[in-house]
């Protein structure tokens, strides 16, 4: 996989062996009260219960095992908001080495204690004034570490396409699949394993209402930027879409819903009291966009990602004004 168009089917396959045994399997749920509140026959795949709680693992690891062996001795590197910090925390852990993350200032607690739990050294810098790719790229390079960028990298894309390959092995055929949207990595994936099953699958992405860097850059044919947003779907915080995902995402993405942070607490909250699932706010957003009809023409068989459930209880009960 040399550019973003070789990103294939073939790819995530292939990363689908490449992980199994080592990643989660991730169960795909059914409700019928939100069959009904929707108007569509909903299957929801819950990467909530993915290793370090998020989708991010299947791509650290397929990225990570992929290193040569003297890359692995000398150790990785990353930057993330969250969950590819764990996830890269953790690929390091199981491949015998040490991962050095850098982090936001501002990280849920809950996200940071879980990264240094998995054995990592965490750096910070400020998310409004710092460039992560700038500071981490010169960590890396300071330190003679692989560096594993949360979704600039094929084997990541590929890696996190096994999810939708996965819900659609198990569910059949599906008309459209909704997924979140932070840097594109997830629906990069998404899209490949989806289009490449069925061509005439929709794949709609979702993004916070502040944070519609992808959407606004499918619009205009080209990335655009936006001041860092601030919402509380801290997992989906870009400012601009990755330069390989944008590539995979404008020729096979069918269009971006926006939802708003009230939408995403809605979502969170019924999918706790109604399906017993706890999802962070990024990990909600995909489920908001069905529940507050933000998808035109929704079509009879739909797959949702539930991307992530890496929240502390303090913070649950605080977005949900408990």
């Amino acid at each position: 996989m040399t550019a973003p168009s070789l990103v294939t089917l073939a790819d995530v396959r292939e990363a689908a062996a490449h992980i199994k045994g080592v990643a989660h399997r991730t169960p795909v749920l059914r409700s019928r009260t939100l069959d009904e509140l929707v108007g569509a026959e909903v299957f929801v795949k819950c990467e909530n219960f993915q290793r370090i709680g998020a989708f991010k693992f299947r791509g650290a690891y397929n990225a990570a095992s992929r290193l040569s062996a003297d890359q692995v001795a000398r150790g990785i590197a990353a930057y993330s908001s969250g969950n590819h910090a764990q996830a890269v925390a953790l690929a390091a852990r199981e491949l015998g080495t040490t991962a050095v993350i850098l982090m936001p200032e501002d990280t849920p607690r809950s996200k940071r204690e879980a990264t240094a739990g998995y054995g990592a050294e965490i750096v910070t810098y400020d998310r409004y004034t710092g460039d992560r790719v700038a500071i981490g790229e010169a960590l890396a390079t300071d330190r003679g570490l692989a560096l594993i960028p949360p979704y600039e990298h094929p084997h990541v894309i590929a890696g996190q396409g096994t999810a939708a390959l996965e819900l659609i092995e198990e569910t059949g055929d599906l008309d459209a699949l909704v997924v979140p949207v932070g840097g594109g990595g997830l629906i990069a994936g998404s899209a490949t394993a989806a289009k490449g099953l069925r061509s005439a699958t929709r794949v709609i992405g979702v993004e916070p209402e502040n944070g519609d860097d992808t959407k606004r850059s499918l619009e205009a044919g080209r990335r655009i930027s936006i001041p860092v947003p601030r919402t509380i779907a801290d997992g989906q915080a870009a400012d601009t879409p990755g330069e390989l995902t944008f590539a995979v995402n404008r020729r096979l993405v069918d269009g971006i819903a926006l939802v708003s942070d009230e939408q995403i607490r809605d979502a969170m909250s019924f999918a706790f009291e109604r399906m017993k699932l706890v999802v962070e706010p990024s990990g909600a957003s995909a489920l908001a966009a069905l529940l507050a009809h933000r998808i035109d023409r929704l079509p009879r068989r739909v797959g949702v990602i539930l991307s992530g459930g890496n929240i502390g209880a303090e913070r649950f009960t605080e977005i949900l004004g408990g």
